[in-house]
C-alpha cells in the first residue's frame, strides 16, 4: 500500500493592502478631476441647444478615444512609463474626459424629445466613431514612432 499523494494547494491570493492601493486611488481621483474639468469646459465652450444634436459629447468621446489609442501605444510598445502614469492619465484624465454616461443621457433626451431616428443614429455612431478613433490613432502612432526608432 502506498501513501496517499500529498495535494499541493496553490498559495492564497490576498488583495493588496490599502497602503498599496492608496497611490493608485489618489492618482485616478486627481486625473479624473482634471479630465472631468476639461470635459465641462468643452461643454461651456461648445454648448448644445435644447433638443439639438449633442455634438460636444460626440467629439469629446472621439477625441478622448483617439488620445487613448496614442497613449496606450506609447506606454506599452514604445516607452515604459512609471506605474502610476497609466492610472493617472488613462483611467483618470481620459476616463474623466470621455463621457459615456452623458452619451446615454443624450440618447434618452433625443428619444424623449421625439427624435428617435437621431437618437438611434447617435446610439450607433458614437461607439463606432470612438472605436475607429482608437484604431486609427494607435495604428498611426505605431507607424510614426516605430519608423523613427534606430
Amino acid at each position: 500500500m502506498t501513501a496517499p499523494e500529498e495535494r499541493l494547494r496553490p498559495p492564497v491570493r490576498r488583495p493588496p493592502s490599502w497602503r498599496a492601493q492608496a497611490p493608485v486611488v489618489a492618482v485616478v481621483s486627481l486625473g479624473g478631476a482634471v479630465g472631468a474639468t476639461a470635459r465641462y469646459a468643452a461643454s461651456l465652450w461648445w454648448t448644445t441647444p435644447p433638443k439639438g444634436f449633442p455634438w460636444t459629447t460626440l467629439w469629446v468621446n472621439i477625441a478622448g478615444c483617439a488620445v487613448i489609442g496614442v497613449f496606450m501605444v506609447v506606454i506599452t510598445e514604445i516607452r515604459p512609463a512609471h506605474p502610476l502614469v497609466r492610472p493617472f492619465f488613462g483611467t483618470g484624465v481620459l476616463g474623466g474626459f470621455t463621457t459615456f454616461s452623458t452619451y446615454a443621457v443624450d440618447i434618452r433626451g433625443l428619444l424623449d424629445g421625439g427624435q428617435p431616428g437621431t437618437g438611434l443614429a447617435y446610439l450607433a455612431a458614437t461607439p463606432l466613431a470612438a472605436l475607429t478613433a482608437v484604431w486609427l490613432a494607435a495604428g498611426t502612432t505605431r507607424r510614426v514612432l516605430k519608423g523613427r526608432q534606430p
